[in-house]
């Protein structure tokens, strides 16, 4: 059951609601695993909210690397106030990780936007075990941000695109570490901790005020993922980037920053691009194709916006060791969540 709505949002009276009951059914058979809420907002409108166990919905959401997104929000306001800009160099701002492992002129040319496109120079990639700046291997020592700045430079041999051939220019490898180092580089430019940062600019405007944020070793904030909301806090950045960066009447997030983060910078996988830690994903339900975008987390967490029916969708989840997860999710996206929002 509903217990609060979020600003600007009230419950929708639309037909869409009731054939959205279908939802609630097959998760509560067990159809795909262990969902644990559901949040869909149309034309502004609360749709759909239900939770699956028993934490309900002031249960703070641990949705992993859907915090990624969260920290290029981040980014993007301190941009705004002059803090930074996308081609500032990041490892030049932290002199007392001198002298670099693996020491190299091309480490102090990579910039905040290299970082948010995971598409740094560095060789770290967590789809490949053997990395050496694997996320897992990072977890094992105390200073995290020494970890990203010792990495080597990333090899090219031939039957890999070099970064001049890829899309967009910019060979992708998804890089945890290189996202974390972020929250320290946030940290120096402001003055402020992160936590700190968020709720005064991002958190208040939307009326979040709960929240739980992962700590690295040596103290700053995890924005490498880990962040922990509410479904429907969830659901309220995703109706910000919907809207244009705007909520209850104020600019929240600047528009032109939210235009660049949802524009394709690089290619990740087969069908996706990826942009300032967004994911930009075609889904296609009753043989229409809909873009979108959207945050996205292990075990098949994910917040996702499909502008051309004007939607946001929340599915959390605690699937983390389940084959593919992000599959199950996608599934109740497309087979019972879009025909719903399709219908006039």
């Amino acid at each position: 059951m509903l217990r609060y709505l979020p600003l600007l949002l009230a419950f929708g009276s639309s037909v869409h609601a009731g054939e959205l009951d279908g939802v609630t059914t097959a998760i509560e058979a067990g159809d795909f695993k262990q969902i644990t809420s559901v949040v869909v907002a149309q034309h502004g409108k609360l749709l759909y909210e239900h939770y699956f166990d028993k934490d309900g919905a002031d249960s703070l959401r641990n949705t992993r690397s859907v915090g990624k997104t969260v920290a290029g929000m981040l980014v993007g306001l301190a941009i705004e106030r002059k803090l930074l800009r996308t081609d500032t160099p990041v490892l030049p701002y932290f002199p007392e990780l001198r002298p670099l492992a693996h020491a190299d002129p091309r480490k102090d040319k990579i910039t905040v936007e290299d970082f948010l496109t995971m598409s740094s120079l560095l060789e770290c990639d967590d789809d490949n075990q053997h990395s050496r700046g694997n996320e897992e291997r990072m977890y094992l020592v105390e200073d995290w941000s020494r970890f990203v700045a010792d990495l080597p430079i990333r090899g090219f041999p031939e039957w890999q695109p070099r970064p001049e051939q890829s899309p967009y220019g910019r060979a992708w490898s998804y890089c945890t570490a290189g996202v974390t180092l972020l929250g320290p580089l946030l940290e120096k430019v402001s003055g402020q901790r992160v936590p700190d940062f968020a709720a005064a600019n991002l958190f208040k405007p939307l009326g979040i005020d709960k929240v739980k944020w992962q700590f690295q070793p040596k103290g700053s904030a995890m924005t490498g993922g880990g962040l922990q909301l509410r479904s429907v806090d969830l659901m309220k950045l995703g109706q910000l980037y919907l809207d244009g960066g705007r909520w209850n009447g104020q600019q929240v997030m600047p528009a032109e920053w939210v235009r660049r983060s949802i524009a394709p910078h690089a290619n990740a996988r087969e069908g996706m691009d990826y942009g300032y830690l967004w994911w930009l994903q075609p889904f296609t339900a009753n043989g229409r194709t809909v873009q979108s975008y959207g945050m996205a987390g292990s075990g098949g967490n994910k917040v996702l916006v499909l502008p051309e029916l004007d939607a946001v969708v929340v599915i959390t989840t605690t699937n983390f060791q389940v084959r593919d997860a992000h599959g199950l999710s996608e599934k109740l996206l497309t087979k019972l969540i879009m025909p719903a929002l399709m219908r006039p």
